[in-house]
């Protein structure tokens, strides 16, 4: 597994989500109370746009149909079944860091 850096800490606006690509994929990237946060950017329902979707907490809402996760562990809020991967995330000196799966590639 590899890291990519996608951006300063500082364009990822407290209580909001961004879209990225890392490795070919969609990846929404939120910053909550606690730190940031990385899950597929397209919701398990229909592939609406997470990152534009309210958060919450630790909680989005997708802005289409209004399917929940957390956006720690991508569990659907309901069922608390695993729907969405998650992307680990590192704050290195104010520039974030997503680490890359092996099976995606840069």
């Amino acid at each position: 597994m590899g890291w990519m850096e996608v951006g300063a800490a500082e364009e990822f606006p407290l209580g909001s989500g961004r879209e990225i690509v890392v490795g070919g994929q969609i990846v929404a990237v939120f910053h909550a109370e606690d730190g940031f946060w990385a899950v597929d950017g397209m919701c398990a329902h229909q592939g609406g746009p997470l990152a534009q979707g309210k958060l919450d907490g630790h909680c989005v809402t997708c802005p289409w149909h209004g399917w929940q996760y957390d956006v720690r562990s991508g569990k659907h809020l309901l069922t608390g079944r695993p729907m969405l991967t998650v992307y680990r995330v590192e704050n290195r000196a104010g520039r974030l860091w997503i680490e890359v799966p092996e099976t995606v590639e840069g």
